[in-house]
């Protein structure tokens, strides 16, 4: 269908597009240079509660790159839990104690975790901290336990097949030097419960060609005066990415492929992570000027340090952000109003200036862009009627 002043769009009626106005005017308008895509599912239920959903994508498609940034802790929080029912071990689950040796010339390894309650790392913990405030140590940690090759590999198995898992956060290596992964072990006071050597993956990516940008800055805080090279950086396209949050919210109405090995309790666990605010959160603490409520909440609330989110809307989400790439992917429940929707976003906000020193742009544009699509989601959603009531009780707190 066409929409109003923009090019072909895959499924999003026009008549949507005539309420937007201000930010939300301004992307659309200039959706191309912003690198823009939406994906918006609407949920109706049957009889049977039985989920039956109505895709709406603009500019989805695998053509054009958007840097994942922390969206990729995503799956690595799934195939963490995964790992573990693999494993199989008794005494082994997401709480058991972990220690993690030092890779020489890479990384530090962990003994001690001062964050938690009882000073010891997890895998829980690491979890938590991921959606919390989108904490880049835990997400290594993470990609440590499972390895690069397990990581990819998983994923491809699920059908994603574009998907590029190829390194940690916030750390300046090199392409080799993220192939490598810690030694560790899980113990239960002295016993060793379990016990994983170093590795280094030999997987091999499909070479790609994906840039961006005019300008960046590198970690030593010189500016290169050229477009950036992501080709060996993560790739999660963000249909990808939408599908996942699809498979982990209604794993009984996806393939066999698409689903994961995990329990209701770790599903239930998954939920209360990604929704729980940072100022909620008791194990870890986290400074509440700094941590805010709407922290990591980012449709809807545009991360704002003044939003009040009512009670009864709970947002399930995982955004990234990094070298003006800004996005954000999250399940949006809504008890009072029996509302229910997935709505995925990304948007390239700093294709003019240098990439790195994009946080005005994320605050000017990104973040109140978020917030506008999502409330236009939201308030589509309010007027839209539902001849099923949703049963939302398997999402409460």
């Amino acid at each position: 269908m066409q929409t109003l002043h923009y090019r072909t769009t895959d499924y999003f009626p026009e008549s949507w597009w005539r309420r937007k106005k201000g930010i939300l005017e301004e992307v659309f308008r200039r959706a191309e240079p912003f690198r823009l895509q939406v994906i918006y599912t609407q949920i109706d239920r049957d009889e049977q509660q039985r989920p039956r959903f109505r895709d709406f994508r603009f500019q989805a498609g695998p053509d054009v790159y958007s840097y994942p940034a922390s969206t990729v802790k995503l799956p690595a929080a799934i195939l963490a839990l995964e790992k573990l029912r693999d494993l199989d071990i008794p005494g082994l689950d997401m709480h058991t104690a972990m220690f993690i040796n030092p890779l020489a010339g890479i990384n530090t390894g962990v003994h001690r975790d001062v964050t938690a309650s009882r000073g010891l790392a997890c895998i829980s913990h690491y979890i938590k901290k991921i959606f919390l405030i989108s904490d880049n140590d835990a997400y290594n940690r993470l990609y440590e336990f499972i390895g690069q090759e397990a990581f990819n590999r998983r994923l491809w198995e699920n059908g994603y097949t574009d998907v590029q898992i190829r390194h940690r956060l916030g750390l300046p290596l090199h392409e080799a030097a993220n192939r490598h992964t810690n030694a560790m072990k899980f113990k239960r006071g002295n016993q060793v419960i379990y016990e994983q050597p170093a590795a280094c993956s030999t997987l091999a990516f499909a070479p790609r060609h994906d840039l961006a940008g005019k300008a960046w800055r590198t970690h030593k805080g010189t500016v290169e005066r050229a477009p950036m090279d992501f080709s060996i950086r993560n790739r999660l396209p963000l249909a990808s990415l939408h599908e996942i949050m699809r498979s982990i919210f209604f794993p009984e109405a996806v393939t066999n492929q698409q689903r994961y090995r995990l329990t209701d309790g770790d599903y239930s666990f998954l939920y209360r992570c990604m929704s729980q605010y940072p100022t909620a959160s008791e194990d870890p603490v986290y400074d509440h000027q700094q941590y805010h409520q709407a922290y990591c909440k980012f449709l809807l609330y545009g991360g704002s340090q003044q939003a009040v989110i009512p009670p009864e809307i709970r947002i399930f989400n995982k955004p990234g952000w990094a070298y003006g790439f800004l996005t954000d992917t999250a399940y949006i429940a809504d008890f009072g109003n029996n509302i229910e929707f997935l709505l995925s976003a990304t948007v390239h906000v700093n294709h003019d200036g240098i990439l790195g020193d994009d946080q005005r742009a994320f605050e000017e544009i990104g973040k109140p862009f978020l917030q506008a699509l999502g409330e236009l989601i939201y308030t589509i959603e309010l007027e839209r009627p539902k001849p099923i009531i949703p049963d939302l009780s398997r999402f409460q707190p």
